[in-house]
């Protein structure tokens, strides 16, 4: 029953806009985590504890963070201040792309995707460019980059904590970094293939003349971006040093903490919070919670034979069941058939790109095109499911292959 439960969410979040059901994906996702409970795959006392209160207490933060970036006025600043720099469509696209996915090694792909969002939807006012292509320049590259690092997004932070690297940071950097480099060069062709409007965008140079709208949150917000920097770049510190990194929701924390303290408005912020989303993954992990209890994963595992997995296979699995129970819980399942059948770092390597490149084929694929989707539908963009995997399959499909190609030479 848990899989008839997850194929109709699936179904339902592909086809609502084809068959015009006025529904969003946050409702979907509850109506399934819904119907776990009631049919009885899940207790309730195990939907409790399925939902990640880390990820649920860090995705607020980022919201908040998100929300004074916006109000303040600070996000249309820097904005400016960056596009004004650059001439032509191929220059911003290759420099956002890249922007994106570099950051998203370093702050998270879900933490860009929450900052990015309004961001794009920006510079596509800024510039005339479509806004669902920024998105997906967006999307595709917060995926893409994090590839590259633990803390890029949590199934990598999974493998390198139970896939016996020494060290991880600069293991994943040297290992991964060349084929991701090549990946997000793919994004920037694949977008200027379907956009080729782009490749005549002219950007107008007085952009970067925006002021800020509210001074007191910018330099809040400000604050808080210079926290979230900090105490990333001490986390990746403590890493090389072989110490234990400070956890990414207590990062966030830390960073919202100015903001809602001494924010006079801090009700607006509060407001401002992608409620929605926060629904959409706590209903997520009582989804999860329901195929996970089912063993169907597990079971392909079993009748595939450890043995019988290499690099190809891992990728390929990554990417197809990543898009059924959500790359973490694969990673989860994963890991401990493959630590048992003792597996190479490259065949770890390969779990950890293969299920965070599950991101670029569907929306469904990660958590940040989650925030993404909905983030531009709460500013009145739409990206339907099948534009965003009619440029996600074939992209998917040629990442992949860079990757095997890559991590057969290790």
């Amino acid at each position: 029953m848990s899989l008839l439960i997850l194929l109709a969410v699936v179904l339902l979040i592909a086809f609502r806009q084809t068959a015009g059901l006025r529904i969003a994906i946050w409702q979907i996702m509850l109506l399934g985590a819904v119907g776990m409970l009631i049919t009885g795959e899940v207790a309730l006392v195990d939907a409790l504890h399925s939902v990640d209160v880390g990820i649920m207490v860090f995705l607020f933060c980022m919201f908040v963070v998100g929300a004074a970036l916006e109000e303040s006025g600070l996000l249309v600043r820097m904005s400016g201040a960056v596009l004004g720099r650059f001439g032509t469509g191929p220059c911003f696209i290759l420099a956002l792309v890249f922007a994106a996915g570099i950051g998203s090694a370093i702050l998270m792909n879900d933490t860009l995707a929450v900052i990015g969002t309004p961001l794009v939807l920006g510079y596509a006012r800024m510039t005339g460019a479509s806004p669902k292509v920024l998105l997906l320049a967006l999307a595709f590259s917060v995926t893409t980059g994090s590839v590259t690092s633990p803390i890029g997004n949590p199934q990598n932070l999974l493998v390198a904590t139970a896939g016996g690297f020494s060290d991880p940071v600069v293991t994943f950097f040297i290992a991964l970094a060349p084929p991701t480099a090549i990946a997000l060069l793919l994004v920037c062709v694949f977008l200027l293939l379907i956009d080729p409007a782009l490749l005549h965008l002219r950007i107008d140079r007085t952009i970067s003349e925006v002021s800020v709208a509210d001074p007191g949150l910018s330099r809040l917000a400000c604050l808080s971006l210079i926290v979230i920097a900090v105490l990333i770049a001490a986390t990746v510190l403590l890493s090389l040093g072989g110490g234990t990194g400070i956890p990414l929701p207590a990062i966030a924390m830390v960073a919202a903490f100015p903001l809602l303290l001494f924010s006079s408005r801090r009700l607006d912020l509060l407001r401002q919070v992608d409620w929605p989303t926060l629904i959409f993954f706590a209903a997520m992990f009582v989804v999860m919670e329901g195929v996970r209890e089912s063993g169907a994963v597990a079971g392909i595992f079993q009748d595939i034979g450890p043995a019988a997995i290499g690099i190809p296979a891992i990728i390929a699995l990554g990417i197809v069941l990543s898009q059924f129970v959500s790359n973490v819980p694969f990673v989860a399942l994963a890991l401990p058939i493959l630590v048992d059948a003792g597996v190479g770092e490259a065949e770890m390597l390969a779990l950890a790109a293969g299920s965070t490149i599950a991101g670029n084929l569907t929306v469904i694929g990660a958590a940040s095109n989650v925030i993404i989707v909905q983030g531009a539908e709460r500013r009145g963009v739409n990206l339907g499911f099948f534009a965003f995997m009619k440029v996600g399959l074939p992209l998917t499909l040629m990442q992949a292959t860079v990757y095997i190609a890559w991590l057969a030479l290790l």
